[in-house]
């Protein structure tokens, strides 16, 4: 009985994590290519053609990468965009970078890649989360290759200007590195193939890539990194100068993140001092679920309106 009792058990408990450890062993197809910059590779992914128009540029928030963005990917490839994701230094299959991994060193990554890939723009920048440091930083130091932004749920330089902010940042700091550890030790691992692999709700592809960077110490460990820079990225974003107020901006949220039903001031700041701002509260979506096939069309609006209003 106690036999069949631990056979059953083993049973459920394989059911239960949906395969898990059969999903971390199946080799992955690569997508994309890897783009060496000097001596190091990044792992790039662009589709759709290339044409008159500009291009669409995809940044991860933290701990995320190019599989973040499988669904907005997909779908803007379709409707006939060119449009790019990256792994940022160490995450998913691109190299680790020196430290530290401010933003200065993301960003100085990406320019690097997008010139080493004949990636040359213009660009409509899409940031989710995190991202929203990488791009006031990247649009500050090269405006030329923009055309305007799409932030996603994304965080601005001056949310660290209020002692709850940067409280906010210092304890992200620490969990990210309670999160590294835990990869470290092997916790994730039976956990990859259930819902916490992917709490988006990704393209088949995608989705297997996610999961396996969920597990892998290695990405955890430099998504650990870039976060601990949360407030020096922060400041060199400041530092970039503000956004143009003739580039057109939209601002995506969660429905979750409206305090009292309307965007926080500081969230919707971007699109308010733009003169081609555009709003929208996504309902029912969350800060993970807004990059899905639920929810993922309204990223879409947002890209439309800066193109539309660009022209």
């Amino acid at each position: 009985m106690r036999l069949l009792a631990g056979l059953v058990m083993g049973l459920l408990a394989y059911i239960a994590l949906d395969g898990a450890f059969v999903a971390m062993a199946r080799p992955l197809q690569m997508r994309g290519e890897m783009v060496d910059i000097d001596g190091r590779r990044l792992h790039l992914i662009c589709e759709g053609p290339k044409g008159a128009g500009p291009s669409v540029l995809l940044e991860a928030g933290a701990f995320g990468f190019s599989a973040d963005f499988g669904v907005v990917q997909e779908k803007l490839a379709a409707q006939g965009w060119h449009v790019c994701s990256y792994d940022r230094a160490g995450l998913g299959l691109s190299d680790p970078g020196p430290e530290p991994r401010d933003g200065l060193a993301v960003v100085g990554d990406l320019e690097k890649l997008l010139a080493a890939a004949h990636e040359d723009g213009p660009f409509i920048l899409v940031g989710h989360s995190m991202a929203g440091l990488y791009l006031r930083l990247f649009a500050g130091r090269n405006p030329e290759k923009v055309v305007g932004l799409v932030l996603v749920d994304a965080a601005t330089p001056e949310s660290t200007d209020t002692p709850m902010g940067q409280s906010f940042a210092r304890q992200f700091g620490t969990a990210s590195r309670l999160a590294a550890f835990g990869a470290r030790i092997g916790l994730y691992a039976p956990l990859a193939g259930t819902r916490l692999g992917d709490k988006i709700g990704l393209t088949p592809a995608a989705s297997a890539e996610k999961r396996r960077a969920f597990a892998s110490p290695s990405h955890n460990r430099w998504a650990s990194a870039e976060v601990e820079q949360w407030l020096r990225t922060a400041e060199e974003a400041k530092a970039s100068g503000p956004l143009d107020p003739k580039w057109p901006i939209a601002v995506i949220v969660a429905d979750h993140s409206r305090p009292a039903g309307a965007l926080s001031p500081t969230r919707a700041a971007p699109a308010r001092q733009s003169a081609h701002g555009y709003e929208e509260s996504v309902e029912g979506a969350s800060h993970t679920t807004l990059l899905g096939y639920r929810y993922a069309d309204a990223i879409v609006r947002g890209v439309d309106h800066v193109r539309d209003a660009a022209r």
